[in-house]
């Protein structure tokens, strides 16, 4: 089955760290976001991608382009951001005269409820919360056969939500051009209304699924990963570390003396950990990132280049690439209240609904020796902070 993969946006909620990253390309347990999710779809039986892309496209291409999942892969552009309708209306030419599906490039499916999706066309994938008033909640009738999707309703009429995942009929090419809804965007959830109208739509319950829109997710995404993964040692790792655990250490990268690395972890091409480290939790150490000495790194993800100078402490946080955290940094990953961790999204604090979590950095972002982070601060795309400063404050 064809499928169109939406890989086109910036990912704002995830700023900093998508400032000049597409969000798809954010990496999880060693490959990008994306990549996971057209893995997942040739699995379950797509025999055709098409990729829309959007904003930096570059990257997108460029990895797919060394990157060869199986099927043939076709590249489709969305020159403006205006919705997921107006997405897949840039991969309707590509498009043969057959059913399709549409899969978001930033969420992560499992493989079996993918696979029943494409056999029980025309579908939409559903996952079931105990809160669905923040989702497209899914409508259905007393035979339970989706009747349409409302948007973030005051009083949901199911616990059943939209998970973003769609096979519709052939004739759904020709029902894209749909109007801009109050957000000012072509909705493929109008397109979906218009489905349930000529035929009957079944939901089919994901026994697996995860939107990764904000960067406690992208923890998620990658505890969700790594745990799956084989261990796998390319790299030169010393005697005298000690690895538990599913570790994978990529070649070119270097496990110092004294290491101590409790998986699951990922250790990437060219990256250093050590001397006298200690990694645990789901952390994935980037490519041509560096642990310093006696460095702890909890359930974290270091994004490529990323450097933790000695005798720092990080735990449950995500830094962006070519960050550099002078000696000595510490980040507070838990607040003594107890309560879950708030971050900062599209300008206010939301929950993470995770009681430890740590911060969040962009690209290039540098920390003075000594510093220390408040849980829940996050520092913008090459902030600075001073030698011994706290800070509590985003900035």
């Amino acid at each position: 089955m064809q499928t169109v993969v939406l890989a086109a946006g910036q990912g704002t909620r995830m700023r900093p760290l998508t400032d000049a990253l597409p969000k798809p390309m954010l990496p999880v347990a060693g490959k990008p976001l994306v990549a996971h999710t057209v893995e997942t779809a040739v699995a379950a039986g797509a025999s055709e991608i098409v990729l829309v892309v959007g904003y930096e496209a570059a990257a997108v291409r460029d990895y797919f382009g060394s990157h060869d999942p199986g099927v043939p892969v076709t590249f489709a552009e969305q020159t403006e951001q205006r919705g997921t309708a107006d997405a897949v209306r840039a991969a309707a030419p590509h498009l043969s005269d057959a059913p399709f599906a549409v899969l978001n490039g930033d969420a992560l499916y499992d493989e079996a409820s993918l696979a029943a999706l494409y056999d029980a066309g025309p579908a939409v994938g559903s996952f079931r919360v105990d809160d669905p008033s923040s989702y497209g909640v899914l409508e259905l009738d007393g035979e339970g056969a989706v009747e349409g999707v409302v948007e973030k309703p005051d009083d949901p009429p199911s616990d059943l939500i939209n998970a973003g995942a769609y096979v519709f009929p052939a004739v759904a090419r020709d029902w894209l051009d749909v109007p801009e809804s109050e957000r000012g965007e072509a909705e493929l959830t109008d397109v979906l209304q218009r489905c349930c109208e000529a035929a009957t739509v079944e939901a089919v319950p994901f026994e697996r699924w995860l939107d990764v829109g904000r960067p406690w997710e992208l923890l998620a995404a990658s505890e969700w990963k790594l745990a799956a993964l084989e261990g796998r040692i390319d790299g030169a790792v010393s005697e005298d570390a000690h690895l538990s655990g599913t570790v994978v250490v990529e070649a070119g990268a270097t496990v110092k003396p004294g290491v101590v690395i409790e998986g699951p972890a990922y250790v990437d091409a060219d990256a250093t950990v050590g001397p006298n480290a200690y990694v645990r939790g789901a952390t994935y150490v980037g490519e041509g990132a560096k642990v310093g000495h006696a460095v702890e790194v909890k359930n974290s993800v270091l994004m490529s280049g990323a450097s933790l100078g000695h005798l720092s402490y990080l735990g449950d946080s995500v830094l962006g690439r070519e960050t550099n955290f002078g000696a000595g940094t510490n980040v507070a990953n838990l607040r003594h209240d107890g309560g879950n961790v708030r971050l900062t999204v599209k300008g206010e604090r939301v929950s993470t609904g995770r009681r430890k979590f740590g911060v969040v950095t962009g690209d290039g972002a540098k920390t003075g020796i000594n510093s220390a982070l408040n849980a829940g601060v996050t520092l913008s795309s090459g902030a600075r902070t001073s030698p011994g400063e706290t800070v509590t404050r985003d900035r």
